[in-house]
């Protein structure tokens, strides 16, 4: 036999191969990208229950009686469940009516919004004209002051509204457009709508990240302006147009201040939300007939109720819309 074959292997080592060390550098690594994950995991699961635990409040006190309500051992969990406060919600409230009228009223002053934004938004992205810079800083305008500072104007153009002095020479006096849904309709199309400087500018900024060599070859293939802007640049601003509808429809359906301003006795969602606290006494007299102060805590019960009933339309309608939203914020800059 050979040396080497005679030389016998350590004890308890047998034919298995030694498992490499992590070395220090490694070790740390990894411990560092645990702790970073944890972090995250801890501010995400945070900030969700921040925005969360509200709305998760305002569920349980809904289906609470107003004897669960001063109960300290009830907090979260209902003692004695009841639909009751939607019933009585549902009917100060005018739901039905209201719901009907805001769903109209959003809607369609959300696609005019919309129809007029695209159009102004995808000038300033592509086309030179005198005092460009001039207006969009209107614009900006539009988006930072608030629209109370201007709501004594308001008020009073639509109050006393003519045109050029005309209707007062033909009628002998000014028409008084407030109360109405016309003035709404007339701002909106006139681009100074609820927040319409802010679509303009994220329509603007879309369209400025498409490459205009799109343009280009259509206009070589024979497409002129408007055929070019329908059948190309059109199509491709289908998610910013879906998150500009939304951020409409969403607005104009939680709005009081134009409301309030313009349409007065409409009955809407938002205007009724507002008034539903001093409706409940009123009502409860009326149809009780029992003059009695309303509890603090049961007031909130209610106006939590209406509440949630305001915005469950919204988040059905975001459940249907996410993907478009989702990405129109993923493909939409804000190169100057």
């Amino acid at each position: 036999m050979s040396n080497a074959a005679a030389v016998k292997a350590p004890a308890g080592m047998g034919n298995t191969t030694a498992k490499p060390k992590l070395s220090s550098y490694k070790k740390k690594k990894i411990a560092r990208n645990m702790f970073i994950s944890v972090v995250r995991f801890i501010l995400l699961f945070g900030l969700c229950f921040l925005i969360i635990q509200p709305i998760l409040n305002k569920i349980s006190i809904s289906f609470m009686t107003e004897e669960d309500l001063y109960d300290p051992v009830v907090i979260n969990i209902p003692g004695h469940f009841t639909t009751e406060n939607y019933e009585l919600s549902y009917t100060i409230m005018s739901y039905k009516e209201a719901f009907k009228n805001s769903m109209i009223i959003s809607f369609t002053i959300a696609v005019i919004q919309v129809l007029v934004c695209t159009f102004v938004g995808y000038g300033f992205a592509r086309y030179e004209f005198p005092f460009k810079k001039f207006w969009f800083g209107a614009v900006l305008l539009m988006i930072i002051v608030p629209p109370q500072v201007i709501s004594t104007s308001l008020y009073l153009h639509f109050r006393f509204f003519d045109i050029l002095g005309i209707i007062r020479l033909i009628k002998g006096s000014a028409i008084n457009m407030n109360g109405s849904v016309l003035p709404y309709y007339m701002m909106s199309a006139g681009c100074m709508g609820l927040k319409n400087g802010l679509y303009i500018y994220l329509i603007r900024q879309f369209f400025r990240n498409i490459p205009k060599d799109i343009e280009e070859a259509a206009y070589v293939d024979g497409c002129g302006t408007l055929r070019t802007f329908f059948t190309i640049m059109l199509p491709d601003a289908r998610p910013i147009l879906t998150s500009c509808f939304l951020f409409a429809f969403v607005w104009q359906w939680t709005d009081g201040f134009y409301s309030t301003m313009f349409l007065g006795t409409t009955k809407l969602v938002s205007t009724s939300l507002s008034r539903i606290v001093d409706s409940l006494s009123s009502f409860i007299m009326r149809e009780l007939g029992i003059q009695s102060s309303i509890s603090v805590a049961y007031s909130n019960c209610i106006l939590s109720t209406g509440t949630l009933m305001i915005i469950l339309p919204l988040i059905i309608l975001y459940l249907f819309a996410q993907r478009g939203f989702v990405e129109s914020l993923s493909q939409t800059g804000i190169k100057m």
